[in-house]
Order: C-alpha cells, then structure tokens, then sequence
C-alpha cells in the first residue's frame, strides 16, 4: 500500500493572500492608541511603520534565498537544520510548539472571542466557579463564556484544516480578500470622502507636546517595536512549502508581495487615522478603547463603529485558520525527522493532511486559551521569533561562505548584517526592560532540550537496528 503524502495543492495567488492574511489579524486597528500616546508626531509615527516594513522586507529577502535550498514542509526549521544542524533545528521547533505556534493561535482564538463578546454579548455558564484556581495564577473558569467560544473556534478549523490544504485555502482566501476589502474602504472613505474639522473635535488642553518621556530614540524604538508586531506571521508561509506549488519560485515570491500588500494597507491606513483625527485625540482615546473604531465612528458614525468591530471579527478569524494551517507543518517536519512524536508524520489516507498534528496543534492551543498562559507565552513570540530572525540571517551567510547557497539573494551581505544587528539591538533592549520575561523564554526554550537528547537517542537506536 502506497503511504500517504502531502499534496501540492496551494497555488501562488493563495500563497500571497495565506501571507497577507496571516499578517493583518488585530494590530492594525489597534496599535495607532498606543502610538498617539507615545507623543511621537505623524511623521515619525509613520515612519515606524515604514521602517517595520523595511526590516520585515529585509526578513523576506533572506528567506527568499533560504528557499531555494529545500522543497520540505517545515521551512524556518528546514533551512536552520541544513545550516546549523539538528539541535538548533529542534530548539527553534520545541519554541514554535511552546511558545510561538501555539501560543499564538491561543491568542487570535481569544481575541477573536471577545471581538464577538464586544458584538453580542456571551453568557458565562461557568461564573459560579471563576473563582477557582491553579496555584493562584491560572482560573480556568474565568470569562468562560469567552473561552468556550475560543475553543470551540480552534476545534472547528483545526477539523476543517484535517478535511484538505485546498478547502483550508480557499477559506483563508476569501477572509484575506474580505479583510483586505474592508481596509481599502476606510482608505477610499477616509481619504477621498471625508472633510476632517480637528479644530471641532479637540479641546486645545488635548495639543500634542511632543515625547513625554525617555529620549527620542529609545520612545521610537519601542514604538516600532510595537509596529513589528503587527508585521509578524510571515514566516508561516515557509511552513507549508511541502504544499506549495513550484515552492522554489512561489515561496519568495509569496513571502515578498504579501509583506508588501501588507506594508502599503498598514501605512495607507495609518495615515487615515492621524488625517480623520489628531493625534491629541487618539492618545486621549480610552485604554479599552480600538482605535480603528474610534476613527470609522468619527467618519461613519455608529455604523462604522459596528463595521470595524465585524471586520477585526473576520480579520482575527482568518488569521486563526492560517496559523492552525502552517504551524502544525513545523511539527509534522520534525516527526518526519524523528525528532518528534512519530504519530505526528502521520498523512490521512484521504485528505492528504498532517492531521495528528493539527489535532495536537488544536489540542494544544485549547489548553492554553483555558489556562490563559497564552498572554505570557505570546508577549515572549516577539523575542523567540527575533532571535531566529537574526539565526536565519546568519544562516544564509554560513551556506554562501561554505558554498551551499547557490542562489541569488537580494541585497546580501548587507541585508543579513542589518537583520542581525537589529535582532541583537531588539533582543538586548527585551533583556534590559523586561529580564524576568525574557528569562523565563530562555528556559523555556531550552528545556527542550532534554527532550532532544531522548529523540536523539530513539532515533540512532532505530538507525543501528536498520
């Protein structure tokens, strides 16, 4: 009997839309509040987002040349493995499981839940008991209504993401296109039909008087901090190069027309917010407050208020499906590999799917949205994933030194050396405002390492055998 396989069944237009879609879940609509407040001007806070976009760029590029080297599921954690070897590999997958991968679709899911909570309010069968906790840090029954809501949302695209690659692209496709529509209306109608009067909305005692407090550099480094967490989700692309059409070509050209389609939303929409409203009154806007709301009420009324709360809906649900959809590819790989629970290579016989795990990737991200650990492990994605960041730029200097990289890169050697600087500068500005986070990622990053060692062992014993 001949075993299951992957199927290459994701074309380019669905690579591009899965890379867009990845990108644009909340933090577009969200992040303009904490950027007024920084008291940075327009300028600069549009230059966050351009350069952001130019760092995130710069990653594409790298990755572009990284892609040429396989044509495996799996991607960030195939290319580190042909660099660096297995362990980095297995690190850089036991962080995805832990803390990047999982932890984010935790995250979109509950989000995602309270955008609906914000539309139609949820009961909450569980209140009684919200009370109860795990060591006074984990209340499994707190806002269970929200939580029910979150889970069963992972429950039901991760069944549907086992059913095949072609209906999970094409749901993903018509989100992103949804998502994307949505954008470029409050672009048009904030650009073309809207007469702002800043005199009328803001009281004088509301006036901007520049950065409040720290140095200019250190503000605007934290603010496009900031930004880059709206960039983030890229890299998922490379995860499903085992179902991507022609990957060698479609996975660069993916990577860098969806960060770019990404960029110009992200600036174009920004530029809306600050020329509908000042920055006076954006930094005066509450902290439970979206920006994006506050901005299409001030435009459309109530009823832009309601459009904006529907499309983060359908924004932050698109984003869910894609995460499900490449992070259990990582997972998959490293079973493949025997460096992970074998089950999970496992290909359904007819849906051509890793479904064991998508199933362990759900079960999983389930796990965390109750225990609410997910808030922890997501603010740690940022310093996991730059970290790699700046590995996969060292990756590809290490193969072009040692003549394993016979592709054309973009931009190398400058490229590479300005992603490590930066995730070096990131990386030590994380270590100094926050070293007890940044320490728990450490560790939690390399307590997989015993585990290494044991799939280490099984797999050399299985290698003597054979």
């Amino acid at each position: 009997m001949t075993k299951a396989k992957l199927i290459r069944a994701i074309t380019l237009p669905t690579a591009v839309l899965l890379v867009t879609g990845v990108m644009i879940g909340s933090g577009v609509y969200k992040k303009i509040i904490p950027l007024a407040q920084t008291g940075l001007s327009e300028g600069w806070i549009l230059a966050a987002w351009v350069l952001a976009g130019i760092i995130t760029m710069f990653g594409a590029l790298n990755v572009s040349g990284l892609a040429s080297l396989t044509e495996q599921s799996g991607g960030v954690y195939e290319y580190l493995r042909l660099a660096f070897g297995n362990f980095v590999s297995f690190i850089f997958g036991w962080t995805d499981f832990t803390v990047i991968g999982t932890a984010s679709a935790a995250a979109l899911a509950y989000i995602f839940a309270q955008a609906v909570n914000t539309l139609i309010p949820l009961p909450d069968p569980l209140q009684t008991w919200e009370g109860i906790n795990i060591a006074g840090a984990i209340y499994p029954f707190a806002n269970s209504g929200i939580k029910i809501l979150a889970v069963g949302s992972i429950a039901m695209l991760t069944l549907l993401n086992c059913r095949g690659v072609k209906e999970t692209g094409f749901l993903n496709n018509l989100f992103t296109v949804a998502k994307i529509a949505g954008i470029l209306f409050l672009i048009i109608a904030g650009l073309f039909f809207f007469s702002p009067e800043p005199s009328a909305l803001v009281p004088e005692s509301l006036v901007n008087n520049g950065v409040k407090e720290g140095s200019f550099f250190t503000v605007f480094f934290i603010a496009m901090l900031s930004v880059l967490w709206a960039y983030d989700g890229w890299l998922d692309i490379t995860f499903v190069t085992g179902e991507i059409r022609n990957p060698k070509r479609n996975v660069p050209k993916a990577a860098i027309f969806g960060v770019g389609i990404a960029m110009i939303l992200y600036i174009l929409i920004n530029l809306v917010y600050m020329y509908v409203l000042p920055l006076s009154a954006l930094a005066a806007v509450g902290p439970k407050e979206i920006g994006a709301a506050v901005v299409a009420k001030a435009m459309l009324g109530s009823a832009g208020e309601l459009f904006i709360l529907i499309l983060i809906v359908v924004s932050v649900f698109g984003s869910l499906n894609a995460v499900i959809l490449a992070h259990s590819r990582v997972y998959f790989r490293m079973a493949q590999e025997k460096f992970f629970f074998q089950k999970v290579a496992k290909v359904h016989p007819r849906f051509h799917t890793p479904h064991i795990s998508l199933l362990l990737t759900g079960a999983w991200s389930c796990v965390l949205v109750i225990s609410g650990s997910f808030e922890l492990l997501s603010n740690l994605a940022v310093l996991a994933n730059y970290l790699f960041y700046g590995l996969l730029a060292l990756a590809t200097i290490r193969m072009k030194i040692q003549g394993k990289l016979s592709a054309k890169v973009v931009g190398y050697p400058f490229i590479q050396i300005v992603l490590i600087l930066f995730s070096i500068l990131l990386i030590t500005n994380t270590v100094l405002t926050s070293p007890g986070e940044s320490l728990a990622g450490f560790l939690l990053m390399l307590c997989g390492a015993p585990l290494y060692f044991l799939f280490k062992k099984s797999r050399d014993r299985v290698e003597e055998i054979l």
